[in-house]
């Protein structure tokens, strides 16, 4: 398991820039005066919602699937995932000619599920949670013979995507804060590793729905460990933590704080009205965060992980609803 698993080294994540480049486009990093007045600072974006699925998760999908062997092409590959990792598994499958089936759990975003079939995976729904879904994905890849894809634990994912931070680093050298959403870990995992590298100074803090906790309740014990998984962003969604990420995060990651999914949702509504954004809620919880910790940022120059931009309809209507209602009071 996790012990068995190496701990991608920076030129990993260099080769992964090289894989990943003929397929995926680099992503943005923006600024704008509407969010640098909200923050009291200098701000900028990452746009992984402009990856061609929506999410950053498809830099892994893609650096991982291209590198299977023959025999693994021809088994297929399974995945368990509440969307943004499934719909990464499945571009990266139709990509490279390989069966893509992914077990979503029953109340899966609709517009994520219908994105993943469109791409020619096979939809399985099970159980109310992902942990409930992510069991009989690992269940059906034992009977069956397929290549297992870990949301979290494959060290190919996290070489994968952290690119981004390759090319936030590449744009802003001199940043002084990122803040990466955390939902298993492995987008702030590779933040951390490349960091590490090129810019050891640099403030990474990771973030979390307190409605699920798992991944920061497993930084702060140095264990993994469950906990209670009932936020309403699919991408932080997760109640238990992932071994291999974990074990970067707790020797690199310095700073981890929760939000609740109120500010969360305030932050969508504030991405939609400052930055003409679309997020979904892992990927305005940089946001929420960095408003939350605005008096320590100020002067500082920050970067935001816009994770992903899958929001549904009705979660997208209830962040402006709100917004309008703090408006009106």
């Amino acid at each position: 398991m996790a012990a068995e698993m190496q701990i991608p080294t920076f030129q990993d994540i260099l080769r992964a820039r090289q894989q990943i480049a003929p397929y995926l486009p680099r992503t943005p990093l923006y600024s704008y005066p509407a969010l640098n007045e909200l923050l009291a600072t200098q701000v900028y974006v990452k746009h992984e919602n402009y990856q061609p699925v929506g999410a950053f998760k498809v830099r892994g999908g893609v650096n991982l699937i291209a590198r299977l062997t023959p025999e693994e092409r021809a088994r297929g590959v399974i995945a368990a995932s509440t969307g943004n990792h499934g719909q990464s598994v499945a571009y990266a499958a139709r990509l490279f000619g390989v069966k893509a089936r992914i077990v979503v759990p029953e109340g899966a975003n609709p517009g994520k599920v219908a994105a993943m079939r469109g791409m020619g995976a096979e939809v399985i729904f099970h159980g109310p949670t992902y942990d409930e879904a992510k069991s009989y994905c690992e269940e059906l890849a034992r009977q069956h013979g397929y290549r297992y894809i870990h949301s979290g634990d494959e060290p190919l994912l996290i070489a994968g995507v952290a690119t981004l931070t390759l090319e936030i680093l590449e744009d802003c050298p001199d940043l002084e804060v990122l803040i990466v959403p955390i939902g298993g870990g492995s987008g702030a995992a590779g933040a951390c590793l490349v960091a590490h590298t090129l810019n050891p100074g640099l403030r990474v803090i990771g973030v979390q729905s307190e409605a699920a906790p798992a991944a920061y309740e497993s930084w702060r014990q140095r264990r993994l460990v469950t906990a209670p998984n009932r936020t309403l962003a699919e991408g932080l969604a997760t109640g238990v933590s992932f071994a291999l990420p974990q074990q970067i995060l707790q020797e690199q990651l310095r700073e981890f704080v929760l939000v609740s999914d109120e500010e969360i949702l305030r932050a969508i509504a504030w991405m939609a009205e400052l930055a003409h954004t679309l997020a979904e809620g892992a990927g305005a919880a940089a946001l929420a965060a960095a408003y939350r910790l605005r008096d320590e940022l100020q002067g500082k120059k920050v970067a935001l992980v816009c994770s992903g931009g899958n929001i549904s309809l009705e979660q997208l209507q209830r962040a402006l609803a709100l917004r309008l209602q703090k408006q009106n009071q």
